[in-house]
C-alpha cells in the first residue's frame, strides 16, 4: 500500500467515525487486556464495533472486546478503544497503529494508554499500577517506510514520550484517591510467546520495570502526530526471571489479574480527565 492509499484509508475511517457521533473529543483512551471495564463507566456512549469501521483491523486478543466508544467520562468527551491490535496477531505496524492516525485526524490531543504487563522489578506486586515514564522498544518501529509528512517529521523527538506533566498529575490524582502507584520503564517485545527466564533477567538488567507486547508502537505514532501521552501498566504477573517451582505464565490468569485492578485504573483515569 502506498502512502497516499494509506492516508486515504485513515481519512475514510475517520470520516465514518465522525458521522456516527457529533461530539469532538480531544482525549482518547486505549484499554488493554482485561481493562475494558472502564468502558462501562463512559456515559451517553456511542458504541461502534471495529468491524463496522472501514479498513479497521479486528482484535483477536484475549480480553479485547473490539469496540470504539465515544461518550463522557470525568465531565469530558472521550474516545475509548475497548481493545487494541498487536503485531503478534499478524498485523503489520501500519495496521497496528492505524487507530492513532485516525485519532489525529479526529482531533485527539491527549492519549491515555493502558496495558497488562509482567513485573520485571522485584519490588512490584501483582495488581500494582505503574505509571510509564519511558520505554525500551524491542518491536519493529512503526515509522519505518515513507514518512507521512501530513502527520509529523521524519525524525520525531522521543526524549519525553510520556508527558511528564500528565504523569505528575496522574500521580497526584492517585495520591488523592488513596491508590498506590509505581513508576518505571516499560519494555515491549513482539510476542506471542511469553519470555524465557533468561530473557526476563536480561530485560530487567537493561532498565526495564515491566514488560508486555503492546503500547509502544501506539505511543511512537501518537508522538509523531503531536499528541501528549500518559501510560499505565497493570502488573498482572511477576516476571523477574526467577520463577518458583511449578510456575507457568498463564494468559487467562493475566486477564483476571488485570480485571481485578480495573476499578482502580478506572478511578484514576476518571479523576485525571476531570482535572484536565
Amino acid at each position: 500500500m502506498t502512502a497516499t492509499e494509506y492516508i486515504s484509508k485513515i481519512e475514510e475511517a475517520a470520516a465514518f467515525i465522525a458521522a456516527q457521533d457529533k461530539r469532538h473529543p480531544e482525549i482518547a483512551i486505549i484499554l488493554g487486556s482485561g481493562l475494558g471495564k472502564l468502558a462501562d463507566r463512559i456515559e451517553h456512549p456511542t458504541i461502534i464495533p471495529y468491524s463496522d469501521i472501514p479498513g479497521f483491523p479486528q482484535s483477536t486478543a484475549i480480553g479485547h472486546k473490539g469496540n470504539l466508544i465515544i461518550g463522557e467520562l470525568g465531565g469530558k468527551s472521550v474516545l475509548a478503544m475497548q481493545g487494541r491490535f498487536h503485531y503478534y496477531e499478524g498485523y503489520d505496524m501500519s495496521q497496528v497503529t492505524l487507530p492513532e492516525r485516525v485519532m489525529s485526524v479526529l482531533g485527539i490531543k491527549k492519549l491515555f494508554v493502558s496495558n497488562a504487563a509482567g513485573g520485571l522489578n522485584p519490588s512490584f506486586s501483582i495488581g500494582d499500577l505503574m505509571l510509564i515514564q519511558d520505554h525500551i522498544n524491542f518491536a519493529p518501529n512503526p515509522l519505518v517506510g515513507p514518512n507521512l509528512d501530513k502527520f509529523g517529521p521524519r525524525f520525531p523527538d522521543m526524549t519525553r514520550p510520556y508527558d511528564p506533566e500528565l504523569t505528575d498529575l496522574a500521580e497526584k490524582c492517585a495520591d488523592e484517591l488513596g491508590i498506590k502507584v509505581q513508576k518505571g520503564v516499560y519494555v515491549v517485545v513482539t510476542g506471542p510467546c511469553y519470555e524465557t527466564p533468561a530473557e526476563l533477567r536480561f530485560f530487567g538488567k537493561i532498565g526495564g520495570d515491566a514488560i508486555g507486547m503492546s503500547t509502544v508502537p501506539e505511543v511512537i505514532v501518537a508522538r509523531h502526530c503531536g499528541m501528549d501521552v500518559m501510560g499505565v501498566s497493570v502488573i498482572t504477573d511477576i516476571a523477574t526471571g526467577y520463577p518458583v517451582e511449578g510456575y507457568i505464565t498463564d494468559g487467562e490468569e493475566i486477564v483476571k489479574a488485570a480485571d481485578a485492578a480495573a476499578d482502580r485504573m478506572t478511578a484514576l483515569f476518571t479523576e485525571l480527565i476531570a482535572k484536565l
